[in-house]
């Protein structure tokens, strides 16, 4: 049986240099490839900037109103610029993607740096890896997220593993995939899922989620430059509804760290991405209505999450809420629930609740009663008082 090991490496390959596209094809053996073409197994650093600032070093700074996207699309735009690597492709990803995350990044940087892929979700993934395999940074586009199954293989036993299984000889750390992730009002059910606990069930790769513009620059430019896999959820309900000021100068917020967004005393409240807009309206709801004094969370970073930060929140309140818009059974609430609960016991004044999407396929027509929207959260919160008290 002949060598696969030629036709994967092949495709990042092939990219690097097309000319040589019939001499990488009939390649006997690897060695022959990366001689050929100069690789190496090393990730190169050497184009990237190590020790960008944060968020905070530009409050004052120069900033600009932007929404989700265009925030996106500015992260890589600077990935991009200062990593001579960092190539951006997916489906329709050179004429500016479904969303506009892409636009004009191929009019900036050329085609074959910003180009489509097929209609392969499989061969995206597989593309990115072994692109990132060979020193690039590769930033994968998955459509919609609902569409991400169809790369698992890829993603659980090749990109999660790929460092693993050779005793870190070898490493894909320069993948990011993007995606588009949950309800948008009318996605129905193949357009408005939410996989993160799917994916937080491997490990090997880290999965991100930010909540807004500011947050969606920073873990983004995080992400890319990481030295492990990351797939990073963008919340597509937000990608022009959410606006803010942004700073327009490089910078990253650090992955694994949760941000606390209000401080209270009586109740934590916890969520992610889009969700939090939710969270805001039933904690405010909360404090209006009864005068409960909530303490809201943004995770960010759903694996490796922060669970420090959520453990001495609820030390300190004794009352825990975590809400996500994915089905409730085996959904990620429910590892933030085990892992609190052990750690915070002896500090718990009620059942730890969750409030979360149903356990059935995302529905059309009853998107809004599916969805665990402020008052149901609201409700929670009153009920978790009312046990304490």
């Amino acid at each position: 049986m002949p060598c696969l090991f030629p036709t994967r490496i092949s495709a990042c390959i092939l990219h690097q240099n097309r000319r040589n596209f019939r001499y990488v094809l009939c390649s006997p053996s690897p060695s022959s490839i990366t001689s050929t073409f100069a690789v190496s197994n090393s990730r190169s650093l050497s184009s990237i900037s190590l020790s960008p600032a944060t968020v905070d070093d530009f409050q004052a700074g120069n900033t600009q109103r932007m929404n989700l996207f265009t925030a996106i699309n500015n992260a890589m735009s600077i990935a991009l610029q200062k990593d001579e690597s960092a190539v951006v492709f997916g489906e329709d990803v050179a004429f500016g993607g479904v969303f506009r995350c892409t636009q004009g990044l191929r009019e900036k940087f050329g085609e074959d740096r910003v180009f489509n892929t097929p209609l392969s979700e499989n061969g995206i993934a597989g593309f990115a890896i072994g692109y990132a395999s060979m020193s690039g940074t590769a930033i994968g586009e998955i459509q919609f997220a609902d569409y991400i199954f169809p790369a698992f293989d890829q993603i659980v036993n090749e990109m999660a593993k790929f460092r693993y299984r050779s005793g870190n000889q070898w490493n894909c750390g320069g993948v990011t995939l993007r995606s588009p992730v949950g309800a948008v009002g009318h996605g129905g059910h193949y357009h408005s899922q939410s996989p993160e606990a799917y994916l937080a069930h491997t490990p090997g790769i880290v999965v991100v989620m930010p909540r807004g513009p500011k947050a969606a620059k920073g873990l983004l430019l995080s992400s890319i430059r990481s030295k492990d896999p990351v797939v990073f959820l963008e919340p597509k309900a937000l990608y022009r509804a959410a606006v803010e000021d942004v700073p327009v100068d490089d910078y990253e917020l650090e992955l694994g760290k949760a941000e606390i967004l209000q401080e209270g005393s009586d109740v934590t409240v916890l969520g992610w991405g889009g969700h939090l807009q939710v969270l805001q309206q039933a904690v405010d709801l909360a404090k209006e209505r009864d005068g409960i004094s909530c303490e809201l969370i943004d995770l960010q970073t759903i694996v490796p999450w922060d669970v420090d930060c959520i453990a001495h929140s609820v030390r300190k309140t004794g009352k825990l809420i975590v809400s996500h818009e994915a089905p409730i059974t085996c959904g990620f609430g429910a590892e933030i629930v085990a892992t609190i609960q052990k750690e915070c016991f002896y500090s718990l004044e009620c059942p730890i609740q969750r409030v979360c999407g149903y356990d059935t396929p995302f529905p059309l027509v009853f998107e809004k009663y599916y969805i665990p929207d402020k008052l149901k959260n609201y409700e929670a919160i009153k009920s978790a008082m009312e046990f304490s008290n």
